[in-house]
C-alpha cells in the first residue's frame, strides 16, 4: 500500500479514478462536517454530529493535525474520506457513501493504525454505528472486537415535564460563568469510575463548556450548601427541533436521592419551554446508567459500539 501520509494517493490501482490526500486544518471543519453529515444521513436518515464538535476534535490538545489527520479527495477535488487519530488511542474513519467499495475505508484504517504505532500506542479504538454493517465487517476483518456498547436515548415531550422538588438540603440553579472548574471536577470524578483516562481540563472543556452550542440556561446544577453535587450540561444545537444533554453526573455521596432525575427533568422542561419536543443523550454500558434514563421515560433510538484492537509491530 502506498504511503498515505504523502500527497500522492491512490492507495490501490483498482480504484476507477485517482485519489489524493492531505492533512486537515481547523479551516476544514465545515467540509469535514458536511462529509460526516452525509454519511450519517445515508445511514440514519439524519445527521447527528454537530459542526462545532468537528472543530473541537480538530483543536483537541495533543492532536497535531499535520500528522494525526488525513483528508482524501477524488479527482474532482471533492472531499470523500477522512481519518484522525487522537493520542494514539482513538480514531475515526468516514468515507462518502458514493465511494464505498473502493478500498478507501481499509486504506484509511491502515493509515490510522500506522499513525497510532508511530505515536507509541499499543491499542487503537474506533466507534461505529451498529447499523453500519460494512464498517463493522471491515473492523472485524482487521482484528477489532467490540468492548463497549453505546445507546442514543430520546424522550418525547407532548406536555411540559414536571420537575420534582429537590431533596432536603439540595438547591437547584442554572450554570453560571465561574462554574466551569467545579463542573469539570464533578463530571470527571463521576466518570473516573468507568473511563479509562481522566481528561485534562482543556480537553474536557473543548467538548463541553467551550462549544458554541453550550447552553448555560439549559444546564441545571445541584448544590449541597456551596458544593456542586450534580450537573446536567446541555447543548442548544441550531437547525434541529431536539434538545441534547451532553453530560449527566451526580457526586457519589449524593446518589440515590433523586438528584439526577430532578436535573434531567429540569433540563427537559427548559428545552420544552424553548419549543423543543424531543431531547436526546448518549450513555454506554460501562456507566450503568441506562436504567436511570429509562425510568425517566427515555427510550433507545439507536446504538453503536466501540471496537478495539491490540497493535502489534509492523
Amino acid at each position: 500500500m502506498a504511503d498515505l501520509s504523502s500527497s500522492s494517493f491512490p492507495v490501490s490501482s483498482s480504484f476507477p479514478v485517482s485519489y489524493w490526500s492531505r492533512a486537515a486544518t481547523v479551516a476544514d471543519a465545515r467540509a469535514v462536517h458536511e462529509l460526516v453529515a452525509t454519511c450519517e444521513r445515508e445511514l440514519l436518515g439524519r445527521p447527528e454530529t454537530e459542526r462545532d464538535r468537528i472543530a473541537a476534535d480538530l483543536g483537541l490538545p495533543g492532536l497535531d493535525p499535520a500528522v494525526d489527520t488525513l483528508l482524501v479527495y477524488d479527482a474532482t477535488g471533492r472531499l470523500v474520506g477522512r481519518a484522525w487519530v487522537h493520542g494514539g488511542r482513538r480514531s475515526a474513519v468516514d468515507v462518502h457513501p458514493g465511494h464505498h467499495g473502493r478500498g478507501l475505508g481499509g486504506a484509511l484504517l491502515d493509515w490510522a493504525e500506522t499513525r497510532a504505532r508511530q505515536a507509541g500506542s499499543e491499542r487503537l479504538s474506533q466507534t461505529v454505528w451498529d447499523s453500519d454493517r460494512a464498517a463493522v465487517e471491515l473492523l472485524r476483518s482487521h482484528g477489532y472486537e467490540p468492548f463497549v456498547t453505546q445507546w442514543q436515548l430520546e424522550i418525547r415531550m407532548p406536555a411540559e415535564p414536571v420537575v420534582p422538588a429537590p431533596p432536603p438540603g439540595i438547591t437547584l440553579r442554572c450554570f453560571r460563568p465561574g462554574d466551569e472548574r467545579a463542573a469539570y471536577r464533578l463530571t470527571e470524578d463521576a466518570f473516573d469510575e468507568w473511563q479509562k483516562r481522566r481528561k485534562p481540563y482543556e480537553e474536557w472543556a473543548r467538548h463541553t463548556v467551550e462549544l458554541d452550542t453550550f447552553a448555560p440556561a439549559l444546564s441545571p446544577l445541584a448544590f449541597a450548601s456551596d458544593q456542586m453535587v450534580g450537573a446536567v450540561l446541555s447543548l442548544n444545537v441550531p437547525d434541529t427541533d431536539e434538545g441534547y444533554v451532553e453530560r449527566v453526573a451526580v457526586r457519589k455521596d449524593h446518589r440515590n436521592q433523586g438528584i439526577a432525575r430532578m436535573l434531567l427533568q429540569a433540563s427537559f422542561r427548559a428545552f420544552y419551554r424553548r419549543g423543543r419536543r424531543t431531547c436526546t443523550l448518549w450513555t454506554h454500558s460501562e456507566t450503568g446508567a441506562l436504567s436511570l434514563y429509562q425510568r425517566v421515560g427515555m427510550t433507545v433510538r439507536s446504538s453503536s459500539a466501540v471496537y478495539g484492537k491490540a497493535l502489534g509491530g509492523e
